[in-house]
This record gives C-alpha cells, sequence and structure tokens, in this order.
C-alpha cells in the first residue's frame, strides 16, 4: 500500500521546506493541514506518517491558540494508532507532552547554528546510525521538554540538555530544524525580528543567514532519518 502522509503546519511562515522535497522525489501521497486556521483535521485511520512542524506558541498557549487542544487529542490518537509520527521544534514539543511529560521556557534561548552531540542510546539507535556523533543544526526555540517515560534521549546541545527522542520505533521528536531551506531561513528572520537580541546562545542576522552550505548538510541528516521512517 501506498505510503500516506499528513502534515500540520502551525504558521504562514514556517513551512515542511526540505521536508517535501523528499516527499515529492519519492512521488508519497501527502496533505498539509493549516491547524492554525482551524482546517479539519482527518480521521487517524487515513494516513500513516504524521510530521508536526514547528511554530512561535508554545504547547500551554490555549487560551491564545484554541485549536492546540484539538491538535493535541488528534496526535494523542495517533499514538494510541501506532501511526509513525516526526514532531520538529513545537511539533516534539507537543508530542512530549501528549506523552505525559512537562514542557517549560528553557534557561537559553537558543537561535542559530549550534552543535548537537548524540547521545550513547542515539549512537545506537537505527535512525542515526549514519549520522556524525557531533553535527550543527539550526535551533529556534525558547521552550524545552522533558523526556517521556519510556523514551530514549538521542541528542543534547550546550543550551538545551533535550534534543531529540524516540518512543518505540515510530515516534521521533527533534527540537532543531534540519528540514531549513535558505528560504526558509529568510522567513524565520523576516518574521522573527524581535527575537534576535544579544544573548549567550543567539545570533546576529548576519551568521544567521550566512551558513549555506550548512543548511545542505542539513538536508542529508534529515534525508537519512526520513528514508528509514518510511522505508
Amino acid at each position: 500500500m501506498k505510503m500516506r502522509i499528513i502534515i500540520l503546519k502551525h504558521a504562514f511562515f514556517e513551512s515542511p521546506n526540505y521536508i517535501l522535497n523528499l516527499i515529492k522525489r519519492k512521488n508519497i501521497e501527502y496533505k498539509i493541514i493549516n491547524i492554525y486556521k482551524n482546517e479539519q483535521l482527518p480521521v487517524v485511520n487515513s494516513f500513516d506518517f504524521l510530521i508536526i512542524m514547528g511554530g512561535p506558541m508554545g504547547v500551554y498557549g490555549t487560551d491564545k491558540y484554541p485549536w492546540l487542544d484539538k491538535e493535541k487529542y488528534f496526535i494523542k490518537e495517533s499514538i494510541k494508532k501506532n501511526r509513525k509520527i516526526l514532531g520538529i521544534c513545537l511539533g516534539a514539543q507537543l508530542i512530549a507532552e501528549c506523552l505525559g511529560a512537562k514542557v517549560y521556557k528553557n534557561k537559553y534561548k537558543e537561535i542559530g547554528w549550534f552543535p548537537v552531540y548524540l547521545t550513547e542510546e542515539g549512537k545506537d539507535n537505527f535512525l542515526f546510525k549514519e549520522i556524525p556523533e557531533k553535527f550543527i543544526t539550526f535551533h529556534w526555540h525558547n521552550d524545552t521538554f522533558d523526556m517521556p517515560n519510556r523514551a530514549e534521549h538521542l541528542a543534547y546541545s550546550k543550551a538545551c540538555k533535550n534534543q531529540a527522542f524516540i518512543y518505540g520505533k515510530n515516534i521521533l521528536g527533534l527540537q532543531f530544524h534540519p528540514e531549513i531551506t535558505y528560504k526558509g531561513l529568510k522567513a524565520f528572520v523576516d518574521n522573527f525580528k524581535t527575537e534576535i537580541k544579544k544573548e549567550k546562545y543567539v545570533q546576529n542576522k548576519d551568521k544567521l543567514l550566512g551558513e549555506k552550505i550548512i543548511v545542505n548538510q542539513n538536508h542529508n541528516i534529515l534525508k537519512n532519518i526520513i528514508n528509514k521512517i518510511i522505508s
């Protein structure tokens, strides 16, 4: 049976970026749902793989973003039905909360190109087998999460302890952004200008936009992960 993918978007400027390139090359059926526009969610049995993108809101912002409650219920049902799930940034935080973990403000804002390090569990995990033990990737977040019970802690950075986890074999959360393209990067910078302030783990605009080579390296990391999830 042909794989079917649902992608949840939380903001107009935060798109699947390179994920779409990978899906289209493999001719996989997909649908993007703009959950922030309150678009209708599908029946859980109608898809195989759920991808949850990032966004500027926090998982706790249900008063301002009431659709978050509906999304959380949908994610929980997807977990129960054993769907394959990938969450990026806010997506990872939503998965963590749906698995019973706490989500809260991180000690540091992490905005820019910073190294991520694989844990021993990360080095041994099948999704990260061909990925370097240390790699530079893109970050843009204020929040973090505790590790869900029975999840494996796969990666960390100096600013943020929990950068990646896997729950079972089908549910992966990434706090960082390996999907970012240069166009997507410019969209982040244009729409989050007020976030770019001088702090310990916040880079300036020139540094943020000056890493085109690393963008391509991140795509190889993402391709490795996605190919294993959909195989």
